[in-house]
């Protein structure tokens, strides 16, 4: 047996030498030291000799496996390093070359009109709520003063989900939500995302609004124009006029509409405020005694303020964009205007 593995030994360190691919040393792998291989059948014989030649059989067995497996081991090794250097060489940097400008990103005029509004009322002492967009009737519509036959839901063109769940029309569901979990003083922002069927220049399928409210026992109308005035005049210069004109909604008694002088024109009149001098930007009222009592509240011992506004119409006047669609289209070459 031991004249058998010297041969075997020798037969295997030429046919290692003489491979000059990873799946030849491999194959010889598999011939010599494999579960099938000729070490194998040695291990095989061990059992029909003697016993006293059992041990130096064995001993000499794991000697040339060792020797084998040392040979294959080095060789694999070798074809590695060689592999690496190989492509190393075919994957070095030529630093001849110029660097590859990288191109900084920029907020888009959406974000950065939120986050300006919601620096300056955080600065008046607002907290900030957020509210599902997949919202339910109740608190889209009912518990905003909307009865199921009140004409004032034609005023919303709703994508319904199914049954009485709906995308919210307005961030104004948030407001029902915070005054059901907390109890007056409240001051609440609830910027976000809101849904309506709607897409022209002016008008998109989906937009963003931010709806406020205050709460305590003597809030009136001179807070909510003194919150307002300061806010717009914030957001747009301090010489920019502020105008309140009677309106309607389903969630304020009195009800305003909201106006500031034309940001283009200065107010000497033009396209964009049609001649006027003055332009929309946002409504508001004191919150209806039907929404305190909504959420449990008694209308008798508290009062309060609503407004709501668009992100989007507001962007487009600070920066002057005529089209809506542009801010939603995500061209680089709009964006990076701002």
């Amino acid at each position: 047996m031991i004249r058998r593995l010297e041969e075997l030994l020798k037969e295997a360190l030429e046919e290692l030498k003489a491979a000059s691919t990873p799946d030849l040393v491999l194959q010889a792998k598999g011939k010599y030291v494999g579960r099938k291989g000729g070490i194998a059948s040695f291990l095989k014989e061990l059992g029909a000799l003697p016993p006293e030649e059992r041990k130096s059989a064995g001993e000499a067995i794991n000697r040339v496996k060792a020797e084998i497996e040392t040979g294959i081991d080095r060789l694999l090794d070798g074809f590695k390093s060689s592999d690496r250097d190989e492509k190393l060489k075919k994957e070095r940097v030529d630093i001849t070359l110029p660097g590859r400008r990288i191109v900084s990103g920029r907020l888009h005029p959406v974000t950065q009109v939120m986050d300006e509004i919601e620096d300056i009322f955080l600065g008046l002492g607002f907290d900030i709520a957020v509210g599902p967009e997949v919202e339910i009737d109740y608190y889209n519509f009912e518990a905003l003063n909307f009865p199921s036959d009140h004409p004032a839901r034609d005023m919303q063109d709703t994508f319904f989900v199914g049954g009485d769940v709906l995308l919210r029309t307005h961030t104004s569901s948030v407001q029902p939500r915070v005054m059901e979990a907390s109890r007056p003083p409240l001051r609440v922002i609830a910027p976000g995302t809101v849904y309506r069927k709607d897409s022209d220049i002016t008008h998109s399928p989906m937009f963003h609004q931010v709806e406020g409210f205050m709460v305590d026992s003597r809030i009136t109308f001179s807070d909510l124009k003194g919150t307002l005035a300061h806010f717009l005049k914030s957001l747009f210069g301090p010489k920019t006029g502020v105008r309140f004109r009677p309106s309607f909604f389903p969630f304020t008694e009195p009800s305003a509409e909201v106006d500031i002088g034309c940001v283009i024109c200065r107010g000497s009149g033009c396209r964009v405020c049609k001649g006027t001098g003055w332009l929309e930007i946002l409504g508001a009222g004191m919150i209806h005694p039907n929404v305190f009592r909504a959420v449990k509240y008694d209308p008798e011992s508290v009062t309060g303020f609503a407004f709501g506004l668009g992100v989007e119409r507001i962007a487009m006047l600070k920066f002057g964009i005529d089209d809506l669609r542009l801010l939603f289209e995500n061209d680089l070459r709009f964006l990076k205007q701002f």
